[in-house]
């Protein structure tokens, strides 16, 4: 007789053998204890589960004739009926199995279909069963909708799936469908244990542990692997030949990185990683187990009552225990992730231990310093009620040696270049800016009074030199009474400053839709000639590119004996030769004259003006759409609604 591997030899045949689907069976056996049957069912799950097992059974509680030849519809199937032997031998008539992998067309689906017209030939029932459903293609899926809506009384269906989510909600609303959970390891080892008790084979608990953890919830694969264990280790089961054999990485090596890790020793990580690479154990496996080891300590971290449910049989369980004490809550919590998102970095790495090296040395490295501990704690310890530490008292400004600090600016003309004398690198590191205004300390002796100077524009180095003729409207400004007997040790000047006015800008959102009011230029009569000559040159094409910007962002200040002052915000406007190329521009128009720019807030451009026209026009437009009248009742009758940022004006 030829051998029949243990997945096959122990299937369960009744609902009674079924083992980690308690709540399918319940569900099923009252189904058929009160003859409450539906005609479709669907079980999903993961493969391994008892999707087809749970069919067969299904098949033949319907159509089970009972050991006397009498019976009916029952929850515990004789198994020794024609009915019973023919569906486990997979040769009952009324009974048909369809794998939806091999078989998806429409043409397979209606060839199925047509038998549905047919009565049963033995059974009570006829049963279809498609397994892997969600393979079928669309319009075989269509072709089974009205039958499987509306079946004979006699047709059964029964749908099978390892991916619900690809089967169309049209077919799941005509289904009955039980989801088919994995099964706990737990679960799995106790199976395993009777399975090769009835088998007479010997076997270690610690063996069957690492096999109901390796097959992740699927009872086939659990059997499968039994029998490549026993294969394995010569007709028994030992903790050291299946850990061999599943390449798992023996849990003193995980302990020890654990171990490591707690007590902040790298040298003990790295040791124990290269002696993994030595007896050639798995890195992923290092990981997983590790996951697994941190899991339970986390659990006895929070929920310490939880230790007398821990595996007795487990000799790994006081370590653990001792471990959970050892590190942490937010550091385990923390090496838990860093575990769990390793294990895809190591396929990164040209050397998976390398990898295995830094995913774990990442725990030492977020590890809080000993320094920044104490400190925390001794910040901890403070009063609540505590006063409030004082200001510190800012230093008196003192001049530094008259030798490395050059002499105080002069405020230059409009058209004059400032040019500023370079500080040494030495008094630039000494003179360190003072914030204002100034604290000085209780002296005998009374500071000098320092009064900010206001940024001032900046005149573009390359611009022309008109420090000869001062323009009339700039007024020196007068120096500041000194007191009587307060040394100075330099002259402090009182500079005025423009006014830089408002910063908004059109292109400055406070949310999607809703516009920051634009900011109205200030209306000058320099502006209204500026901003006729560049729109001028813009129509006419005469400037481009970065010249057109300039011309629209900058605003006229100043028109004195042929030479124009314009201001711009952004220095990057005068690069190259944009400001020759707008004096070049400015020559077709009459004005030969020399352009000189310096850097300040703008307050009347033409990019300005052009920009509160469009926002005027612009609220216009959406006024007029909100007066009309079949808007109105639109938004009143029928709750319309105006999109933000939908309304256009119509430019000329």
């Amino acid at each position: 007789m030829s051998y029949v591997v243990l997945a096959r030899k122990y299937r369960p045949r009744n609902f009674t053998e079924m083992v980690g689907q308690e709540h399918v069976v319940q569900a099923l056996s009252n189904a058929l204890t009160t003859q409450r049957l539906h005609h479709a069912y669907l079980f999903t799950g993961t493969r391994g589960v008892g999707k087809t097992t749970v069919s067969r059974i299904l098949a033949k509680s319907l159509n089970c004739l009972g050991a006397d030849g009498q019976g009916g519809i029952t929850a515990e199937p004789c198994g020794v009926c024609q009915a019973c032997t023919d569906i486990d031998s997979g040769r009952f008539v009324d009974y048909t199995e369809l794998d939806a992998a091999s078989n998806r067309g429409v043409d397979e689906v209606q060839a199925l279909l047509e038998q549905a017209v047919y009565k049963p030939v033995q059974g009570r029932f006829k049963v279809f069963m498609i397994d892997e459903v969600h393979m079928l293609t669309g319009h075989a899926f269509n072709a089974m909708l009205k039958t499987l809506e509306e079946p004979p009384e006699y047709l059964k269906f029964v749908l099978a799936t390892t991916d619900p989510q690809k089967v169309p909600v049209t077919v799941l609303s005509r289904c009955l469908q039980f989801n088919l959970r994995p099964m706990a390891p737990e679960t799995v080892l106790q199976h395993l244990a009777q399975v090769l008790k009835a088998e007479n084979v010997p076997a270690e608990t610690q063996a069957l542990r690492l096999i109901s953890r390796a097959a992740r919830g699927s009872m086939r694969d659990a059997l499968s692997l039994t029998d490549q264990a026993i294969a394995f280790g010569g007709g028994q089961l030992q903790e050291a030949t299946v850990r061999q054999m599943l390449g798992a990485v023996d849990r003193s090596y995980v302990l020890r990185l654990i171990d490591g890790l707690a007590r902040g020793d790298g040298a003990t990580v790295v040791d124990t990683i290269d002696s993994l690479r030595l007896n050639g154990l798995n890195a992923a496996s290092t990981l997983e187990e590790m996951t697994g080891l941190l899991q339970r300590m986390a659990v006895l971290q929070a929920v310490p009552e939880r230790l007398a449910l821990q595996e007795s049989d487990d000799p790994d369980t006081p370590e653990i225990v001792r471990l959970a004490h050892a590190l942490p809550a937010d550091e385990t919590q923390l090496l838990y992730s860093l575990c769990l998102h390793g294990r895809a970095e190591l396929g990164l790495a040209p050397d998976e231990y390398a990898a295995l090296t830094m995913v774990l040395l990442r725990l030492l490295a977020f590890k809080p310093s000993q320094a920044a501990t104490g400190a925390a704690a001794e910040k901890k310890t403070l009063k609540s009620g505590a006063e409030p530490p004082s200001p510190p008292v800012r230093p008196p400004v003192v001049a530094p040696p008259s030798a490395s600090v050059p002499a105080p600016a002069v405020v230059a003309p409009a058209f004059a270049v400032i040019h500023r004398p370079v500080v040494p690198a030495s008094a630039a590191a000494e003179a360190k800016p003072v914030p204002l205004p100034l604290v000085a300390p209780a002296t005998t002796q009374r500071p000098v009074p320092v009064v900010a100077p206001a940024p001032t524009p900046q005149v573009a180095a390359d611009g022309p030199d008109f420090e000869n003729d001062d323009p009339p409207w700039v007024d020196e400004p007068e120096e500041p009474p000194v007191e009587e007997g307060v040394q100075t040790s330099r002259r402090v000047v009182a500079i005025p400053v423009r006014d830089p006015g408002p910063s908004q800008r059109l292109d400055q959102l406070k949310e999607p839709g809703e516009m920051v009011p634009v900011v109205e230029p200030v209306v000058s009569a320099e502006g209204d000639f500026w901003f006729d000559a560049v729109l001028q040159l813009v129509r006419a094409e005469t400037i481009t590119a970065l010249v057109r910007e300039l011309g629209l962002q900058s605003q006229l200040m100043a028109r004195d004996q042929g030479r124009w002052l314009l201001r711009v915000e952004r220095e990057s406007l005068n690069q190259g030769n944009t400001r020759e190329r707008l004096t070049t521009a400015l020559q077709t128009l009459g004005h030969h004259i020399q352009l000189a720019l310096e850097i300040g807030p703008v307050q009347d451009s033409a990019s300005l003006r052009l920009a509160a026209d469009a926002a005027r026009r612009q609220r216009e437009a959406e006024q007029i759409i909100r007066d009309d009248p079949f808007v109105q009742n639109m938004m009143r009758d029928f709750g319309g609604k105006i999109v933000p940022g939908t309304l256009k004006a119509i430019t000329d």
